[in-house]
């Protein structure tokens, strides 16, 4: 008998689900399709607010994104209590989003990541670097964002297929 392949998942999650967390799963969406994994790793993103709900990415981010060849095609969702257990792995892109992910769980989790814990020389949440919020500054804040979340992916595939081999079926 041999073991079928698990596929794990991923939620990028920041506070609107328009700006960040959005791109973190657009941008890795294609990382992992362009590294031939697509089957194997299921990408979402959500907000800590509802505050934007059933709105496309951020217009701007979008059109940043755009000019690197990505697509934003998420609609903005609120982050549940039960995408807690859902995910194998959670993403908060600062560290409020953090915290509150944190809350919800009911404390700390160690599936529950900054993604600038996934940059080069940090390993770990307490010394992580937030993504910054780029929704009220100019288009720099957005090529910010998109070459954070780019620098990530590499390291945050490498965890995936960790969980993988970790987990098999």
């Amino acid at each position: 008998m041999t073991n079928s392949i698990q596929a794990v998942s991923v939620l990028f999650v920041c506070m609107g689900n328009i700006c960040r967390s959005p791109t973190g799963e657009g941008v890795f969406h294609h990382y992992v399709a362009e590294a031939g994994y697509a089957d194997m790793v299921h990408i979402d993103s959500a907000g800590i607010i509802d505050y934007h709900t059933g709105q496309p990415a951020d217009q701007r981010m979008r059109q940043a994104a755009s000019l690197r060849g990505y697509s934003l095609d998420s609609i903005a969702r609120q982050v549940k209590a039960a995408d807690i257990e859902k995910f194998s792995l959670l993403v908060a892109m600062d560290t409020n989003n953090l915290q509150d992910l944190q809350q919800l769980a009911g404390g700390d989790k160690p599936h529950i990541r900054m993604l600038g814990s996934f940059l080069d020389g940090v390993r770990d949440n307490a010394t992580a670097r937030s993504v910054p919020d780029p929704y009220y500054g100019g288009s720099a804040g957005f090529d910010e964002v998109l070459d954070m979340i780019e620098a990530a992916c590499p390291a945050i595939l490498e965890h995936c297929l960790w969980l993988l081999n970790e987990n098999p079926k």
